[in-house]
């Protein structure tokens, strides 16, 4: 038996055109590690297609951008059923420094840049970095606090007008 789908195929364009004039706001509100490289991730992926991206650090993303955090970052099993291994050892002493070893050499092996050299990456491919302003007031931080390459402090009003009409993702 033969059947004939006369749906036109949708094949998609990635000429240059296909990016352009796209912009894509990622919202960084976590500092953990495991939650810190899947915005730096697909913010590279984003610049790599040519996409304008911004990134707008908030509550504990601010870790990812703070001199005095930023090489610190953990991970935790604690919580993270995605680990795989029973929950109570999360709970152990040295577990939190052994899973962030681990994580940390596993980033390492495959080449992912440690997260000031990925955030220098990201902006040396045009990225924008910017920093909550009520974050900052919470957490007493002030731009000399912070990493380098970071834009401004802004507010969130400030950073959805820049980012008018991009995709937005939130992490």
């Amino acid at each position: 038996m033969t059947t004939t789908d006369s749906t036109p195929l949708v094949v998609p364009d990635f000429g240059d055109e296909a990016t352009q004039g796209r912009k894509l706001a990622i919202i960084c509100s976590k500092g953990n590690l495991d939650m810190a490289y899947p915005a730096l991730i697909l913010a590279n992926a984003a610049l790599g297609e040519g996409v304008e991206t911004h990134l707008f650090f908030t509550f504990w993303g601010f870790d990812m951008i703070t001199k005095s955090r930023m090489n610190d970052l953990k991970f935790t099993m604690l919580g993270n059923t995605a680990t795989h291994l029973p929950q109570g050892l999360g709970g152990l002493p040295g577990m939190t420094a052994m899973a962030t070893h681990q994580m940390k050499k596993q980033i390492h092996d495959i080449g992912v840049p440690d997260m000031p050299e990925f955030l220098e990456q990201i902006v040396a491919s045009g990225g924008h970095l910017w920093a909550c302003r009520m974050s900052a007031d919470m957490m007493h931080l002030d731009e000399s606090d912070l990493y380098d390459d970071v834009e401004a402090i802004i507010s969130a009003a400030d950073f959805i007008e820049k980012t008018d009409g991009a995709q937005i993702i939130f992490i």
